[in-house]
């Protein structure tokens, strides 16, 4: 479901040096820029629960520890057109209100105004999944949505 809906909405990206970073409820998705030519076997990923480090060409691109906990046999890479790296790393904690203000623990944060529209957009993705037959995808969202927005859980049908 949140493909389609990210594919209706757009993502959210974080910018650094190396590239950027994104998320939905699930996934964390990376791309890394790397120097045309570069063959995988150039390339050293390796993605853990808790940590994550990529080597490109004998080169640290990034290596520390994640923001939080992941899938580790879920997580993948690719390279595509020999100049970007692809990473997708699962979440264990797929709430809206689990929204990752860095990649890395202090390293690659997203200022308060871009954490406040990736708060926004995953809470948009909650709305989504709890009501199917309706489109937020181009929906503005304002008042409480942090923490994932508000909680209708208790609310009578």
């Amino acid at each position: 479901m949140s493909v389609h809906f990210e594919e209706r909405s757009g993502v959210i990206p974080c910018k650094t040096p190396w590239g950027n970073w994104s998320q939905t409820m699930d996934e964390v998705f990376i791309e890394v820029n790397v120097p045309h030519g570069t063959s995988g076997k150039e390339v050293k990923c390796n993605l853990g629960s808790k940590q994550i480090e990529l080597h490109v060409k004998g080169q640290q691109v990034f290596k520390g520890k994640l923001f939080g906990i992941t899938v580790a046999d879920e997580g993948t890479w690719t390279l595509e057109d020999k100049c970007l790296i692809r990473i997708l790393l699962m979440k264990t904690n797929r709430e809206a209100g689990n929204c990752w203000s860095s990649l890395l623990e202090g390293e690659y944060c997203a200022d308060a105004c871009l954490q406040d529209q990736m708060q926004r957009k995953l809470t948009l993705e909650r709305f989504q999944r709890e009501n199917p037959g309706f489109d937020f995808s181009g929906a503005e969202i304002s008042g409480n949505f942090a923490g994932g927005g508000p909680d209708f859980s208790s609310l009578q049908k």
